[in-house]
């Protein structure tokens, strides 16, 4: 009879298999996914939004994001100050507008509203829906 010798390599089929399952699993899921939306509040009458302004938008949750004509980006107070300050030195006087959530804390919506204030900015407005 003869023996048995070991082979001293690893199998990765099984390993192969289970990152296939799982790279299915988050294509399926990925468009499932939540964006992160704000639910403004809304009002009988609202002025007409400016052409092209910039939006900060204050979620639910107190995270900020602000959007241009580059896109939507998750920022941090400081990273907001940055770009605003980059944005006026682009565009002379530049309409903002402050889209807080309606769950929002109103704190936190005061205090993009302040450092917005404090760049100089002097076009500046709360988004809201019409109902």
């Amino acid at each position: 009879m003869r023996q048995r010798r070991l082979k001293n390599e690893i199998n990765v089929v099984p390993y192969i298999d289970v990152m296939l399952v799982l790279l299915v699993i988050f294509m399926v899921a990925a468009p499932m996914m939540q964006t992160g939306s704000v639910d403004l509040p809304s009002v009988e009458k609202a002025s007409a939004v400016p052409e092209n302004p910039l939006r900060v938008e204050v979620g639910a949750d107190g995270a900020l994001k602000f959007v241009d004509k580059s896109g939507a980006r998750a920022v941090d107070e400081a990273e907001l100050a940055a770009l605003l300050t980059a944005a006026q030195a682009q565009i002379p006087q530049p309409a903002v507008l402050v889209a807080g959530d309606k769950a929002a804390r109103y704190e936190a919506v005061l205090l993009v509203l302040d450092t917005i204030k404090s760049k100089g900015f002097t076009r500046v407005g709360l988004e809201t829906a019409r109902k």
